[in-house]
């Protein structure tokens, strides 16, 4: 595996357009990001080798699924029981995510019901995993600002050029 220490303002206007479309095809990003196809293929495959671009999924809209309560389950966990925890909620389909925090919790799991009814069954289940000693919900109202890499991307590399294909775009 490559590691790539940093990325400079075409990778992170690549890595932008494939956040927008990853259907996108090589020729058509070449045309956007105004480079040759062999410049994508590189950078694309740089990236991918290094893990920075760890693959593609499809963004759905939760509630048009039916799902339209999102919720975040605070855990508190009994000691050297992380494992176990992460594990039993890795097995409950309305888990979509788990992190491990700093705070109040050990960790977080964000979670996604048809009703309110079925998110305290499964806050119930939650609760029968071994190791897990108290929980606090939070129930997502609406998400205003949705998951998205463009702004930290561009933050990140406002002092960096573009490479060898010359700093066209400023």
């Amino acid at each position: 595996m490559i590691t790539v220490t940093s990325i400079d303002r075409l990778d992170a206007e690549l890595l932008i357009a494939l956040s927008h479309d990853p259907r996108a095809g090589t020729s058509e990003l070449a045309a956007k990001l105004g480079v040759a196809r062999n410049t994508v293929q590189a950078r694309y495959q740089r990236l991918a080798e290094s893990g920075i671009l760890a693959g593609f999924s499809a963004r759905v809209d939760l509630e048009r699924l039916g799902l339209p309560v999102t919720a975040f389950l605070h855990l508190q966990l009994a000691q050297g029981a992380l494992q176990e925890v992460t594990d039993g909620l890795g097995r409950l389909s309305h888990v979509l995510e788990v992190c491990t925090t700093t705070g109040t919790s050990d960790v977080m799991a964000r979670v996604a019901c048809r009703s309110h009814a079925e998110l305290q069954s499964l806050i119930q289940e939650v609760l029968t995993i071994r190791g897990v000693v108290r929980s606090t919900t939070e129930i997502a109202l609406t998400t205003p600002v949705q998951y998205r890499l463009g702004p930290l991307l561009e933050t990140l590399t406002s002092d960096q050029g573009r490479g060898r294909s010359g700093d066209r775009r400023r």
